[in-house]
């Protein structure tokens, strides 16, 4: 098993996406990159701690590749706005990844270049490229949340709509 770690606005909806691939044996949401050790969702969202809002994906490579990890996450946000995904707006909404490995550093900066040479998107990629700090799991209430809650309006307003358009893109690939 390899790890992965994304950040890309709430975590809910990375981790509700990225956690239905075929291959993938957890998905946690957690925080990463601050100065307090052990934050509570209050500090990080306080924005001034540092962290980011991220999920972090245990995958099998045999069965799931990391560039597909890496097209699943910049599909599933906005690369070119800094510290924002649609009305959630802080640090802690960074678009980020956290590599674990050179393997990944470099398929991570290849897929960042590849993507902004692409003029898919009419604004630069802002999308931060980083060594993995320490990672923190979120409280238990924020683990599966979108499972538990999907029927709250934040999730049907916001995390269903990105899970429908993921499921279609990626249908093949999940479980």
């Amino acid at each position: 098993m390899e790890q992965a770690i994304f950040g890309g606005g709430c975590f809910w909806c990375i981790e509700a996406a990225l956690g239905r691939f075929k291959g993938v044996s957890r998905a946690v949401s957690g925080y990463c990159g601050g100065h307090i050790p052990n934050p509570n969702y209050r500090q990080v969202c306080e924005g001034d701690s540092g962290h980011v809002e991220v999920v972090r994906v245990d995958f099998d490579p045999a069965v799931l590749s990391y560039e597909t990890l890496l097209q699943a996450f910049f599909a599933l946000h906005d690369p070119t706005t800094v510290d924002r995904q649609g009305n959630d707006v802080g640090p802690q909404y960074a678009s980020v990844i956290f590599y674990l490995n050179d393997a990944q550093r470099l398929a991570a900066s290849r897929h960042i270049q590849a993507l902004s040479e692409s003029g898919t998107h009419a604004a630069p990629i802002v999308t931060r490229l980083e060594p993995a700090p320490v990672f923190y799991p979120a409280e238990d209430y924020h683990q599966q949340y979108f499972a538990l809650h999907g029927h709250e309006p934040y999730c049907q307003a916001v995390v269903a709509p990105k899970l429908r358009k993921f499921s279609q893109q990626f249908a093949s690939l999940l479980s």
